[in-house]
């Protein structure tokens, strides 16, 4: 009986190793064909009406549409995003519930409270960031002010209210940011999302408010006025409405654009994350969300798996320096 030398050894080792990858690549697929065999729920933490809604229930047309998908957009309020969130951390890692929030609520939210039920580096990743486009930055119709310069100095020392969606949004750090740079008194009123800070600011509750172009459109013909958009560009929906950076307002703050991250709790099989990324990409290239980025006068579109990790690692310690230089805290 002979022995195989060395040669041998290695070429059988690497036939039967590709005779396992071979053998393993139609059960991966077979396994990923499984995907979703049953409902898929989408959290958000906020109520109906805003771009984090709309965004999501669009999301949940896109699987529907490419993946045959039945699809429960679930608006789950509540502890300034916090119980939706939560819900989502402590699901199943499976793909079957997903969470839709603003990036603020997890990114900036990792210093801003002491304490949270959940662990924002471990039991979340991300799938992509829907674009938000500029925010809006708009007063009511008695505040004497047609920018921002006006506003500041009409506000200094005066006690006012700024319209927030959410503890830790960036209305809250764009309030704290005026109170201490100029010298105002914004009281940040928090709402379970942007639908309501509308409502409310069209008549008359409220001061200034931040939010998407489309929700502030819905109550703008009731007088409400916008001195500025965040970012660094104009929105392609309000053309003569000046960045706040040009009208002289130039912290890092304000040159952050933020968006609604897609994510799934932490563990959930790559393949499912491949899977829900590609629906993004596809979706992205409907007529559907095509309408939906002309009405929010948003000119970007979502990116894939790959890239958006990329951003994350980017973009999270950019928005904690913001959220820390600030030293806002909400606990």
């Amino acid at each position: 009986m002979t022995t195989p030398d060395r040669t041998d050894r290695r070429r059988f080792l690497a036939a039967a190793a590709a005779c396992s990858a071979a053998l393993a690549a139609p059960l991966a697929r077979a396994q990923g064909a499984k995907f979703p065999s049953r409902q898929i729920r989408i959290v958000v933490p906020f109520a109906p009406g805003g771009l984090t809604d709309a965004y999501a229930r669009l999301y949940g047309e896109h699987l529907t549409q490419f993946l045959g998908a039945q699809v429960l957009v679930e608006n789950k309020t509540g502890a300034g995003a916090v119980i939706g969130i939560d819900a989502v951390a402590k699901a199943p890692a499976d793909g079957y519930t997903l969470l839709v929030t603003t990036t603020g609520t997890v990114m900036q939210n990792r210093v801003l409270y002491t304490k949270l039920p959940y662990n924002l580096d471990k039991d979340l990743v991300p799938i992509t960031v829907f674009p938000s486009g500029p925010l809006v930055v708009a007063v009511a119709a008695n505040v004497p002010a047609g920018n921002v310069k006006e506003f500041l100095a009409w506000g200094k020392g005066r006690e006012a209210s700024m319209g927030s969606y959410a503890p830790g949004s960036y209305p809250q750090m764009l309030a704290d940011l005026f109170n201490r740079r100029y010298g105002t008194k914004l009281q940040t009123v928090h709402y379970r999302g942007e639908s309501p800070m509308w409502v409310d600011m069209a008549s008359g509750q409220l001061q200034i408010a931040v939010g998407s172009v489309q929700a502030f459109n819905t109550v703008s013909g009731r007088g409400l006025k916008p001195i500025g958009v965040t970012g660094t560009y104009r929105s392609p929906r309000l053309p003569d409405v000046v960045p706040l950076v040009e009208q002289g307002v130039d912290d890092p703050l304000v040159k952050l654009e933020g968006g609604l991250a897609l994510m799934a709790p932490a563990g959930t099989p790559e393949a499912i994350l491949r899977t829900l990324s590609e629906v993004v990409v596809k979706g992205a290239e409907t007529p559907q969300a095509a309408k939906l980025r002309e009405n929010f006068g948003i000119p970007n579109k979502p990116q894939n798996l790959a890239q958006t990790r990329a951003e994350w690692e980017r973009a999270v310690p950019a928005w904690i320096k913001a959220a820390v230089d600030l030293g806002v805290k909400l606990d």
